[in-house]
């Protein structure tokens, strides 16, 4: 029997008030675990001769100690860069030469690492990842170390020291978190611990981290469960378990008072961004602080965008964002002032419009909208194979369960315009991070205090 695929599902959804009964997402998934502790997740979809292999690992910036910031996103390059029985740079070839693709990301709590291959080459995916997980250590080398410690420093440079607006979402990082937190060093690090990291830092660190008991695979796609089962047992279960890491415990953080900076940078127009506390990953009010942060700023019917970038035409664009993660949550918004306006002006408009939602909430066809768009933003990033195996592999890391779509598609369903309101009142009333950025020499352009001077 086939089973049917997400897209199909996808176009089973039903969307907006009015429908008699709201649709589920038929992701079937079979799960096990080898004695060595590594977790593994098989969906089952024939809609296309293809399989995606993803691998998590349970750390990332997050887990990185002092000193030794961008760690972790280092390391994802060195995996890249040949094991034991793969020669050097040779795992993209590997499977590009099956005409495939593979890559591999790093945020603050995890690293993932995947292939999308033809699926008569689920074996030689398998493969590849079992034998870095198993056998990376005797292939490191000093030159590979230099090599990549290079790559990662230019890409830093590229993307946030040379690149408009780039340095004000490091600070932000940095203003929101206090020294010591998890998230206060960004995942892409500093350039002199970068410098400073070590041939015996790399692999202490995959000697601690990189192990079944911290990994969780997924195999989705063209495949029946029993084969992945015999091929997944081949490759992996006679890996060393590794040690289990201990849970990582966060103190929540508060803010006494609003906190204000302001950088100079090589930019025409100035922006401001503000970030409030809000609440981690799943927790109770993650989807009502989703629908809230869609009302005010997400997409051109959003309040801040009608209000800025319409009827005053005084912000260039504007957005607004909940960023939620395994320890913490913020909400974020980003305004970017037109030429002849400043940021305190921003900062107001903004400030209004949140306390018109904190006071009065939001209107019916404003969380239809809202609860809508998040809904199928949701359902669109898991149309592929490659997003299904991810978001399966988010369940199973930080959940423990790998079919939490329906689940994690209810929440949004069940939040009501009361639930919207009383998350901006709850959160978005308190203390902030104000963080200007103008072009270099027009401090005035600022947002600041009324009546105080920049």
């Amino acid at each position: 029997m086939k089973i049917p695929s997400l897209t199909c599902a996808v176009g089973m959804l039903v969307f907006g008030a009015g429908a008699p009964e709201a649709q589920t997402l038929k992701v079937p998934v079979e799960t096990f675990t080898l004695p060595n502790g590594l977790r593994v997740v098989v969906h089952e979809d024939h809609s296309a001769p293809l399989v995606a292999v993803n691998v998590w690992y349970h750390v990332g910036s997050g887990r990185e100690v002092e000193g030794r910031s961008g760690f972790a996103h280092l390391f994802e390059h060195m995996l890249f860069q040949g094991s034991e029985h793969v020669g050097d740079d040779k795992h993209f070839a590997i499977v590009q030469d099956a005409g495939g693709t593979a890559n591999g990301t790093t945020n603050a709590d995890r690293t993932n690492y995947f292939e999308l291959v033809p699926s008569n080459f689920l074996e030689t995916a398998l493969w590849l990842e079992s034998d870095r997980m198993g056998f990376l250590l005797g292939a490191l080398t000093q030159a590979k170390l230099d090599n990549q410690r290079e790559v990662v420093k230019n890409e830093r440079r590229q993307n946030y020291e040379n690149r408009p607006y780039g340095m004000s979402v490091i600070r932000m990082g940095e203003l929101m978190f206090p020294d010591g937190h998890p998230y206060h060093r960004p995942t892409i690090g500093y350039q002199e611990d970068l410098t400073a990291a070590s041939l015996d830092d790399v692999k202490g660190f995959f000697s601690q981290w990189y192990n079944p008991n911290n990994a969780c695979l997924v195999v989705a796609g063209d495949v029946k469960p029993a084969e992945v089962r015999r091929l997944a047992t081949r490759y992996f279960a006679d890996l060393p378990a590794g040690p289990k890491p201990a849970p990582l415990t966060v103190t929540p953080v508060t803010l006494a008072a609003d906190k204000r900076e302001v950088i100079e940078d090589r930019v025409t127009l100035p922006q401001v961004q503000i970030g409030w506390h809000t609440v981690p990953l799943w927790a109770p009010d993650d989807a009502a602080l989703d629908v809230a942060a869609g009302i005010l700023g997400q997409g051109k019917s959003s309040r801040l965008y009608q209000r800025m970038v319409y009827k005053e035409q005084s912000a260039q664009s504007v957005s607004a964002s909940h960023f939620s993660r395994e320890q913490a949550g913020s909400v974020y918004v980003t305004a970017t002032a037109r030429e002849g306006f400043n940021l305190t002006q921003m900062e107001t408009s903004i400030m209004e419009e949140v306390a018109r939602l904190a006071k009065e909430g939001p209107t019916a066809d404003e969380m239809t909208m809202a609860r809508n768009v998040t809904e199928a933003r949701s359902v669109f990033a898991i149309q592929a194979l490659l997003g299904k195996a991810d978001r399966i592999n988010s369940y199973m890391t930080f959940r423990g369960k790998p079919d939490l779509f329906n689940e994690d598609l209810e929440r949004v369903r069940k939040v009501t315009a009361a639930d919207v309101q009383r998350v901006a009142q709850t959160y978005l009333t308190k203390p902030r991070v104000i963080l200007s950025t103008v072009p270099n020499g027009k401090k005035d352009l600022a947002a600041v205090v009324p009546g105080v001077q920049p």
